[in-house]
């Protein structure tokens, strides 16, 4: 998946230099190295397009990233998360690139991972709305995330700081300008996929110099509405990732659902004064589509994340014993 702890890392990245180009892998990659991806490829493609912070994406980026791929983008080094990236093999995937110096590491977002988001949608708690505390869903996907075995530091879950300053980092910061179109849209954002971006998208194009305000609904309003265990990502959650967006100015954090007087039947008042528009994205994608694709993948999720969780102990203990003998980690 695509969220917001990886458009952090983006974030980070772009902090280290001047201009940012991702790798994407293709579906058979990330089917080979770690269990079958919830996008599409082109799904991810698009994503990671519209993340505010790349500059260009390199489309099916070798799983293994070498000097030979850093050299070819003419880049300086690469950048990745505090935790281990292993292949089918049990390899460390940037072990050239760290050799020769030229590899960079950000912290990885505490508390958001695709291990904890699948889980949400498999378990179909709602404790995650706003109090993620709760001792039964931190087991419940804690048992999800690990194998029998597993104390792996990287696979599982952990609860997501809900801090200012991650708003900030994350908010453009800017104002309005003169000559600029203010454009509002509202709704939920649940689980941000390719159709919320092609959609924004759409919205954005509808002037020459837009500024677009989203504003999304607090959990409790979003459960009465789509019902279940909705939202999957609570409001914190649906802040930074629509946030992260490129096409997004500003967001209203718990926004009313009707559209009245004070903020600007639901956008009756807009619909009076003429300045409602609908906008067809031209993409059917539903968050409801995003938690059926898990669901009828759930034993191929589940075996993922145990055979990952082995392969990153099997690490940890072999950096163990090097470092009890006095060598050098592996």
């Amino acid at each position: 998946m695509v969220h917001y702890g990886h458009s952090n890392q983006l974030r980070q990245a772009k902090a280290m230099g001047d201009y940012l180009i991702a790798g994407v892998h293709t579906d058979a990659e990330i089917s080979k190295h770690k269990g079958p991806p919830v996008f599409t490829q082109e799904e991810r493609y698009k994503m990671v397009r519209a993340i505010k912070w790349v500059d260009e994406i390199v489309e099916g980026a070798p799983y293994v990233t070498t000097l030979e791929t850093l050299d070819k983008h003419n880049c300086d080094f690469c950048v990745h998360g505090d935790d281990i990236t292993l292949t089918v093999d049990g390899k460390d995937t940037y072990e050239e690139v760290k050799r020769a110096g030229r590899y960079r590491e950000c912290r990885r977002t505490q508390g958001v991972s695709t291990t904890d988001l699948v889980g949400r949608m498999l378990l179909m708690t709602k404790a995650h709305h706003s109090n993620i505390d709760n001792p039964d869903y931190q087991q419940h996907t804690d048992n999800f995330g690990k194998g029998p075995k597993g104390h792996s530091p990287w696979t599982g879950v952990s609860q997501f700081l809900q801090t200012s300053q991650k708003i900030i980092q994350f908010a453009s910061g800017k104002e309005p300008q003169p000559g600029d179109t203010i454009i509002y849209v509202a709704g939920a954002f649940d689980l941000f996929h390719i159709g919320h971006v092609d959609f924004l998208e759409m919205v954005y194009k509808q002037a020459e110099r837009p500024y677009v305000i989203v504003g999304l609904h607090f959990d409790q309003e979003v459960n009465r509405y789509k019902g279940k265990n909705y939202p999957i990502m609570n409001i914190h959650e649906r802040t930074l990732s629509v946030l992260a967006c490129r096409y997004v100015s500003e967001v209203v954090i718990g926004a009313p659902y009707a559209v009245g007087k004070d903020l600007l039947d639901h956008f009756k008042e807009p619909k009076r004064r003429g300045i409602f528009r609908a906008i067809d994205s031209g993409n059917n994608l539903t968050t409801d589509d995003i938690v059926q694709r898990i669901i009828e993948n759930r034993l191929q999720f589940e075996a993922r994340n145990q055979k990952k969780e082995a392969k990153e102990m099997a690490v940890i203990e072999c950096r163990i014993l090097l470092l009890s003998l006095g060598e050098a980690v592996c």
